[in-house]
């Protein structure tokens, strides 16, 4: 992957998880509701199974989910942790904004 690539993805990741986790928390008033939603969104991008198998068919689903996770490669973990970093960062804004005052709706 080139670097400029990897560094694009980066950024649109961090700013797409910063984003849906800020409206998230401004809506629900959950300040880490997209942080532990996060892991299942990673895992719906990251595997090639449909949702409905893990419940259907279990025993072939996960350890699938798991060599596809184990054979992730460095640039792949690098974007997706950004994401997560995004999640955490908007939960950590909006607990910033509250402790200011600031009341969304």
């Amino acid at each position: 992957m080139h670097i400029a690539i990897l560094l694009v993805s980066v950024l649109l990741f961090f700013v797409l998880f910063f984003g849906i986790g800020f409206l998230l928390n401004m809506l629900l008033r959950m300040t880490w509701v997209m942080a532990f939603l996060y892991p299942l969104v990673t895992i719906m991008i990251v595997d090639e199974i449909s949702t409905f198998d893990y419940i259907l068919n279990a025993s072939e689903a996960f350890p699938a989910l798991g060599a596809k996770i184990v054979s992730l490669k460095a640039p792949d973990i690098i974007i997706l942790s950004s994401g997560l970093l995004g999640a955490i960062t908007s939960g950590i804004t909006m607990r910033i904004l509250r402790q200011k005052g600031y009341q969304m709706f």
